[in-house]
This record gives C-alpha cells, sequence and structure tokens, in this order.
C-alpha cells in the first residue's frame, strides 16, 4: 500500500509538473505582459490615466462589474476562444450548455476573489512595499488558493465533466482527491499565478481585481486541461493547456 501511495503521488506531482512545463510559454507571455502593464503604470501618465479610469469605474459599479469582467473573462471569452479555434468558428449547442455552467460559476468566483483583496487590504493596508505584498502573495497562494479557489474550481468541473454526479462531489471531500487532483492543480496554479501575484499586488488595490479579469481567462483555459486530464477526456500524450476542445 505504501508503494502504491508512493506512486500515486508521483503521478500528481508529475501532472502538475506536466502542466506547469507545458504552460511556461504562455504562462512567460502572460507574466510579461502583466509587467510591461505594471511598469507602464507607473512610468506613463496616459497609462496610469487610463488604469486609473478603470479603477474608477470598478469602484463606481462595484459588484457588477466584478460579476460581469469575471464571467465575461472567466467563462465568455474562453468559449469564444475555443469556438473560433477549435470549432472553425461553428456556434453549438454545446457552447451555450457550457456558458449557463461557467457564467455563475466564474461570476461567484470573482465575487469571492473580490472579497479576498478587500480583505487583503483591510489587514495589510492599501500600499505597496515588499513586506505588504508578499504578506498579500502568502494569504492568496498558501491560504486561500489550497483550501477554497483550488479545491472548489476542480470539483465543479469535475462534476459538470461526470454529469452532475453526487459521486464526484462525495470523492472531491476525500484526502485521496486531494492528493490526486488538487495537489497538480495547485502546482500548476502557483507556477502561474505566483509571479502575477506579486505584480497585481503592487498596483493600488481598485486595480487589483481588473487586472485579475485580464489573466483570468488564461488560468480558466488551464484549468479545463487539468480536469479533463483528471477525467481522460484529453489522453496523455495530448497537446496539453490550450488544446482543450476537440471538434
Amino acid at each position: 500500500m505504501a508503494i502504491a501511495s508512493q506512486k500515486e503521488g508521483r503521478t500528481s506531482l508529475a501532472l502538475g509538473w506536466e502542466a506547469a512545463k507545458a504552460n511556461a510559454l504562455p504562462g512567460f507571455i502572460l507574466q510579461g505582459a502583466m509587467l510591461l502593464l505594471l511598469i507602464a503604470y507607473y512610468l506613463s501618465p496616459a497609462c496610469a490615466h487610463f488604469l486609473d479610469r478603470l479603477a474608477h469605474y470598478k469602484e463606481q459599479h462595484g459588484l457588477a462589474f466584478v460579476v460581469i469582467a469575471a464571467a465575461v473573462a472567466g467563462a465568455i471569452v474562453p468559449e469564444l476562444f475555443v469556438i473560433m479555434f477549435f470549432q472553425r468558428g461553428r456556434f453549438r449547442r454545446e457552447n451555450l450548455r457550457n456558458l449557463t455552467f461557467t457564467v455563475p460559476t466564474w461570476a461567484i468566483d470573482g465575487i469571492l476573489v473580490d472579497l479576498m483583496y478587500r480583505l487583503n487590504a483591510v489587514w495589510f493596508g492599501n500600499v505597496v512595499t515588499v513586506w505588504v505584498v508578499g504578506a498579500k502573495i502568502l494569504v492568496d497562494q498558501l491560504g486561500y488558493n489550497p483550501f477554497i479557489a483550488a479545491p472548489l474550481e476542480v470539483l465543479v468541473y469535475e462534476w459538470k465533466n461526470e454529469g452532475f454526479s453526487g459521486a464526484s462531489v462525495r470523492r472531491a471531500l476525500t484526502w485521496a482527491h486531494y492528493q490526486d487532483k488538487i495537489v497538480p492543480t495547485l502546482l500548476a496554479t502557483w507556477a502561474v499565478w505566483a509571479p502575477l501575484m506579486a505584480i497585481i499586488y503592487s498596483l493600488p488595490y481598485p486595480l487589483q481585481f481588473p487586472l485579475f479579469s485580464i489573466a483570468l481567462t488564461f488560468w480558466v483555459l488551464l484549468l479545463i486541461y487539468m480536469t479533463n486530464r483528471f477525467t481522460g477526456k484529453i489522453e496523455a500524450d495530448a497537446p496539453p493547456a490550450l488544446s482543450v476542445a476537440k471538434p
């Protein structure tokens, strides 16, 4: 049994490492783009003015902005990506079914993320220092992510992929599921999001959620890849990450 457990552990780590490596290039591109945006915010008055207006718009519209931005970034844009690049521009009823699931899923996720950003600002302040940014990253990546975000996101996608089965929900509450499914997801998450969080938390609080929304699209594509691999819908030697949808 110990040997089997070690083998499963290696398999989980291998899957997470595989996803992290497979997404290294798009991840670096995303991180580079976000870093350039951060630099531009502090060096370019025009860029700062534009982003400050976006932040002001977010503050004006509050929860409505959060829900719409998260739904667009986490559900609508990835589905359009699938339609354009993997379905040759052909809309299917399956896409509509996907949206009825993903729109509320990512709208709720957006609310939770925005709440975490608000709490971080209350706990550590709305200032940019090494200590404050580091503390917010630790709360985000070692608190919210492993205990709330990753388990819930994997659960809802597995639940959908398995036909909304109650068995998938019960299985998600076990340590074996966490070790086999959540741990590799966390490895892939940290490889992409830890650097992104350093960038996002280096901006004023009102800008953090809008910048998170930009990065969310990439993460949803990665999450779809991971959960489809778990349920066997993508073969082990299939092109990873962005090749998650097949005609």
